[in-house]
């Protein structure tokens, strides 16, 4: 997961290998694409963001993986992923920071 995941991709730009596109938008709000490490894959957060997504579009929405979630609180909580990442330097540690990913 090292090297963060603060990248904006180029639009229809196939991502590096080790990488993923993911679009991120909340209501109102134009989506744009971001470039996260597949190892996201494996925080509690981003997997959090998206049972998010799944319920918001489904398991079987087609094409890219659609976060519904203003871009602001997704750099947000990519920042505690890496920040998680970089402190700890092991996957499967990781601090629950769930009260920042949800609003009541």
């Amino acid at each position: 997961m090292g090297g963060g995941g603060r990248r904006k991709a180029a639009p229809g730009a196939p991502p590096p290998k080790g990488w993923m596109a993911v679009r991120v938008g909340g209501e109102g709000e134009e989506q744009q694409r971001f470039l996260v490490p597949v190892g996201y894959l494996n925080h509690p957060l981003f997997v959090a963001l998206l049972r998010a997504a799944e319920e918001e579009y489904g398991f079987h929405h087609a094409g890219a993986i659609t976060i519904p979630c203003h871009v602001e609180h997704f750099l947000r909580v990519q920042g505690i992923i890496d920040r998680d990442t970089r402190c700890c330097g092991h996957r499967h540690h990781h601090h629950h920071h769930f009260h920042l990913c949800f609003r009541a």
